[in-house]
């Protein structure tokens, strides 16, 4: 009698020990998909925060073009203005700019 109870003992023993494998095999499986889930998420907002930063930094390197550009128009107007305004002096000056260009291009 004692061994019946032994080996029932031993079977319900294993059929816990297996159903324990069952389970955390389930767990396993479950905490894997919830990494995949928070992994994919996690990629889809780095992928939006980039593109947000980029499209940052497009807009503000497009201003500081628009800047640049609209400065050098400005300064370009200003000599042509000045060139008008003076135009022997203007001679002159390139002239002279001229010759020492050319005296350090010689060394």
């Amino acid at each position: 009698m004692e061994a019946k109870n032994t080996q029932d003992d031993y079977r319900h023993v294993k059929e816990d020990l297996q159903l324990l494998r069952e389970d955390l095999a389930k767990l396993s499986k479950a905490v894997a998909d919830g990494q995949r889930s928070n992994i994919s998420s996690l990629r889809d907002e780095i992928r939006k925060e980039s593109r947000e930063a980029l499209k940052n930094a497009r807009e503000r390197g497009d201003e500081a073009l628009n800047r640049a550009r609209d400065a050098g128009n400005k300064a370009f107007h200003d000599v042509e203005h000045k060139i008008e305004e003076r135009p022997f002096l203007s001679v002159v000056i390139m002239f002279l700019i001229g010759l020492v260009i050319g005296k350090l291009l010689d060394r």
